[in-house]
């Protein structure tokens, strides 16, 4: 007797007070000890240390700066990801839709980390399944696990069946009691195993984790041998770690996992402010690349929620009000069609008492009663119960004006309606009036502007959506297409539609991810909108899947990006930022990686040649400082509008390898120009300085361009700092700069002129110049 009670009344306050929370790790952000391990425990800091220790103990304390810009570099890294991380979480909680459980015989909304084992939990339509659990109520319950398992079809649950979390209720309602929370739920163990519940792909970090890879493999060999002919060739061992240790921590690209870091962690701050939760980081990157922008009408053009217009009686002989009013109530959680009927009816009819029903869902685009000797009642679409007649042809009429139109009819059997062969006669047409979003039109001009092709799929009627985007100026869309006569069986046929119109009604929520991966498959970048059951297949295999706020927790959870306050015109700065985060940070790569290619290749010719090296690693630290340190910072955090392309790596490998191997062939011209046997090493070190600086800032103005007011004066105060070097003593005498003779400096600029045209020449010819 107790487990009946416990199962119709769920738990106790005391009940739950003793049993197991379901206590699992948010995926919007990683902990505090990830955050520390990711920014402090890296192999190039390992290397650094190691080398920052010998210049300590061999050399003198100025060559070893550079490992306090490693130390700022962790410590700027740690507390921007911190920051991320706390907007993140922040808005994690505002995302998580409240649970329904009934404890103590009463129904409670609590958040998802109250849950615990043994938990009566309510579904209705779009309630994602948070953990395991038995179904003990079934009132046309239809759960999709289609994320779990890859079939899309609906399963019925009844009393007994087992649910797992991961899955989420599209019809009927119904209520489960909880076998498994935490990280016993088989959603979580699936995530724990790097299955369905993957991060998005990052082209980007995928990069930088290459450059990484194949850098380390060449810094050990050229390392190994520019420290041996540093040792062999050189009387003073404090000279010979210096130049080596010169030579190996400037082919490091330490920066350039910080500002990638940076870009993403600010990116999501940025969006944090606009109330939009980024919950994967490389989705950022993600809304940099999308060409195809899919939107669901419903909730995203159109305002949430919807009002009854008029309803119209095709037969005077049946009680049309009572039979609307009676459907409206069937559901206990109700959508937003029947919400709009019960604001005019908002009681049931007396004596309307239905024996059997079929839910709605999206798939079927009916509901449907069998009120006994009232007979059996059907409320959907017209087009898909009525197959012609004055009532089909009315209705088409309506929705070609825009409303959303619904046929009430009378059917012979549900059982027959469900397998397609009911006998069905119309009884009256509804119609609903849908407001625009305000925003919707600009909005979507932004997105024409930006070369962004927006393509409307949606489950109404074809007539109608395209009434509503003609009139928003969406392109083609006079031009609808019933989604019913595409070709099911030839991808290649339908991607051609999909390309050639934009405009789509009666899409299924199975069509919806073949239009996802069709699209995919003519080399697009998709990214699709929703806010229902129906869009959440199309959002998880979308190259990004964004969901309102006011969405269904289905929708919300699969998706990557959420637009927490449902405005439609924060998705221009959706995509701005992560444009914003692209750009950069392959102007930055730019930067770094002609850095290590200068220093891979003066490396090799001063270990083949067996010379000193050009610079100390105090030189080195000055020049990055103001050609890459400082202006990576502010052009990785810049505004753009430029829409990233695929093949990230390559292009910054065609720019970074010729760039460097120029600025490292004039950089050692210089060198051995000014080599004089009797002249200090540190006037012919400081004759490579100017040249180094000199190419390496040429490098930074073309990649600073197009050139605004504000980088223009960026570049410029690098010049100036430079110059200010020289003519302050003590910069001087810090850094060790001797200049030598005038023949010496003329020299240096002179060849500095000659590599800069060169340059300007190579990265050109290699299609990498900006305009």
């Amino acid at each position: 007797m107790d487990g009946l009670t416990s199962v119709v009344h769920g738990l106790t306050s005391a009940q739950v007070a003793r049993a197991k929370a379901n206590h699992v790790p948010r995926r919007s952000s990683r902990s505090l000890s990830a955050i520390l391990r990711a920014n402090v425990l890296t192999r190039f800091n390992l290397v650094i240390g190691v080398l920052w220790a010998l210049i300590l103990i061999f050399g003198e304390w100025q060559d070893g700066l550079f490992g306090l810009v490693i130390v700022a570099n962790a410590l700027i890294g740690i507390v921007q990801e911190v920051r991320a991380k706390r907007t993140l979480d922040r808005l994690a909680v505002i995302n998580e839709a409240p649970v329904r459980v009934r404890r103590d015989g009463e129904e409670r909304l609590i958040s998802p980390r109250e849950v615990v084992l043994g938990d009566l939990i309510l579904l209705g339509p779009g309630d994602r399944l948070l953990v395991d659990g038995e179904v003990v109520e079934s009132d046309g319950l239809e759960v999709d696990e289609s994320l779990l398992t890859g079939e899309a079809d609906p399963v019925h649950k009844r009393p007994g069946d087992q649910v797992l979390s991961g899955s989420f209720a599209v019809a009927g309602s119904g209520a489960f009691v909880s076998t498994r929370v935490g990280t016993d739920a088989y959603a979580v163990r699936l995530a724990e195993e790097a299955s369905r519940f993957h991060l998005a792909h990052s082209e980007l970090r995928a990069g930088v984790a290459d450059f990484i890879k194949y850098i380390t493999w060449l810094v050990v060999p050229i390392g190994a041998l520019l420290i041996y002919s540093q040792l062999h060739n050189s009387a003073d061992l404090g000279t010979a770690i210096t130049g080596a240790v010169a030579g190996i921590v400037t082919m490091i690209p330490e920066g350039l996992v910080l500002m990638t870091s940076i870009a993403f962690a600010v990116g999501v701050v940025r969006l944090g402010r606009r109330r939009c939760l980024v919950q994967e980081l490389p989705a950022i990157e993600g809304l940099a690349r999308v060409d195809v922008l899919c939107l669901d009408k419903t909730g995203t053009l159109t305002a949430g929620g919807m009002d009854l217009d008029q309803v119209l009686p095709v037969r005077d002989d049946e009680p049309v009000e009572p039979a609307l009013a009676a459907m409206a109530h069937l559901d206990a959680r109700p959508n937003a069609t029947a919400e709009a009927i019960r604001a005019r009816h908002p009681a049931p009819p007396a004596g309307w008492t239905a024996r059997d029903t079929v839910p709605f869902s999206s798939a079927r685009k009916w509901s449907g009663a069998d009120f006994g000797e009232r007979g059996t009642w059907l409320l959907g679409a017209p087009d898909v119960l009525l197959k012609g007649g004055d009532a089909y042809d009315r209705a088409a009429e309506l929705a070609a004006s825009g409303a959303r139109v619904l046929a009430l009819c009378r059917a012979d059997s549900l059982d027959a309606a469900e397998r397609g062969h009911a006998v069905v006669e119309p009884v009256a047409l509804v119609t609903f009036c849908q407001p625009i979003r305000p925003d919707a039109r600009e909005t979507l001009r932004y997105f024409a502007e930006q070369g962004v092709t927006v393509k409307v799929i949606s489950g109404d009627n074809p007539l109608a959506v395209s009434a509503i985007a003609a009139g928003l100026g969406i392109p083609g869309a006079e031009h609808a297409v019933d989604a019913r006569t595409l070709p099911h069986d030839d991808p290649a046929a339908l991607g051609e539609m999909l390309d050639s119109h934009t405009v789509f009604g009666r899409v299924t929520p199975q069509q919806k991810r073949e239009f996802v991966t069709a699209l995919q498959a003519r080399g697009h970048t998709v990214a699709m909108t929703g806010d229902g059951v129906n869009d959440v297949l199309a959002l998880k295999d979308a190259d990004l899947g964004i969901a309102m706020g006011a969405g269904s927790p289905a929708t919300k959870a699969v998706a990557q990006v959420v637009l927490l306050d449902n405005t439609f015109a924060t998705l221009p700065h959706v995509v701005g930022e992560g444009r914003r985060v692209l750009a950069n940070i392959e102007r930055v790569s730019n930067l770094f990686l002609t850095k290590t290619f200068y220093a891979i290749v003066l490396s090799l010719l001063v270990g083949v040649a067996g010379v000193a090296f050009p610079f100390a690693p105090r030189h080195s630290t000055l020049t990055n400082l103001l050609v890459i340190g400082i202006p990576a910072i502010f052009l990785a955090l810049a505004p753009t509008l430029e829409r990233s392309q695929p093949g990230f790596v390559a292009r910054v490998l065609r720019f970074a390898v010729p760039a460097g191997v120029l600025c490292a062939l004039a950089v050692m011209a210089t060198f051995w120009a000014a080599h004089d046997a009797a002249a200090p090493l540190l006037e012919n070190q400081t004759a490579a300085v100017i040249t180094l600086f000199l190419t390496t800032w040429w490098v930074l103005v073309l990649i600073a361009r197009p050139l605004n007011w504000w980088r223009g004066v960026l570049v410029a105060a690098m010049a100036a700092l430079f110059a200010a070097g020289f003519a302050l003593p003590f910069v001087r005498k810090f850094f060790a700069l001797e200049p030598g003779g005038l023949g010496d400096v003329l020299t240096a600029v002179g060849i500095s002129l000659v590599a800069a045209v060169t340059i300007s020449v190579a990265v050109k010819l290699a299609g990498t110049l900006r305009p």
